[in-house]
């Protein structure tokens, strides 16, 4: 469904972007934010997903300033080379070229935007609502949310967290819920990475519950 192109970014810098259209006029435009995995097939699916649900969807390829159009697997090999790019891409470079996207995305005649993101994206679609603002945010497992948790949101933001994930504390889901109280937080009986269907940690009735819940939200701020 989809395809690559290449739009701009801070600094004159340009990087690939996945792009799925939906099959007539978009109700408004996805930006799809990735795991640390890249811009992965899963990534893509989801991405085409939401085209399918009419959203015209852009999953910009974060890591490019360290490597361009990155994407890997889940074995633990896959996993250190992930988490080594992802401390090359700092939070802040990231947010300068989602804005970019975000910009991207209005001047493709999107309408309303909406960002999504999983993981490394989770917490990346939070900065998205704090820093940058769109009409709705929505975050799957970020487990760096907690270092920006002070931050005022301008946009709703809706969070989902497994209550099994091992990398984010439910004190620190609780701590979040605390300092977000405008936040939608719902916690599901799975772990970390239950939305991907290429992991084991997949949890099917999670995933499709946080979907149902994250396609009601966009359409209640997005319409």
């Amino acid at each position: 469904m989809g395809e690559w192109i290449e739009i701009a970014a801070g600094g004159g810098f340009t990087m690939d972007c996945y792009t799925a259209a939906p099959a007539g006029a978009p109700k408004g435009g996805m930006l799809v934010i990735q795991e640390i995995f890249g811009v992965n097939q899963h990534i893509r699916e989801v991405a085409d997903g939401y085209a399918a649900d009419g959203y015209l969807a852009w999953a910009p390829s974060l890591y490019d300033r360290a490597e361009r159009r990155f994407e890997c697997g889940y074995t633990p090999e896959d996993i250190a080379k992930a988490r080594d790019l992802m401390v090359a891409s700092p939070f802040d470079t990231a947010v300068q070229d989602m804005a970019t996207a975000v910009e991207g995305l209005r001047g493709a005649g999107a309408g309303k935007i909406g960002s999504v993101g999983y993981c490394w994206g989770g917490s990346s679609s939070f900065l998205v609502s704090t820093r940058i603002g769109v009409d709705a945010s929505v975050c799957y497992y970020g487990g760096q949310i907690v270092r920006f948790k002070d931050e005022a949101a301008k946009n709703p933001v809706l969070m989902h967290f497994g209550e099994q994930d091992h990398g984010i504390p439910m004190d620190d889901v609780e701590a979040i819920r605390a300092a977000q109280p405008g936040a939608e937080v719902h916690i599901y009986p799975a772990g970390h990475g239950f939305n991907c269907d290429h992991r084991g940690d997949f949890h099917e009735d999670s995933a499709k519950l946080a979907r149902t819940r994250s396609l009601a939200f966009f359409t209640q701020h997005m319409g």
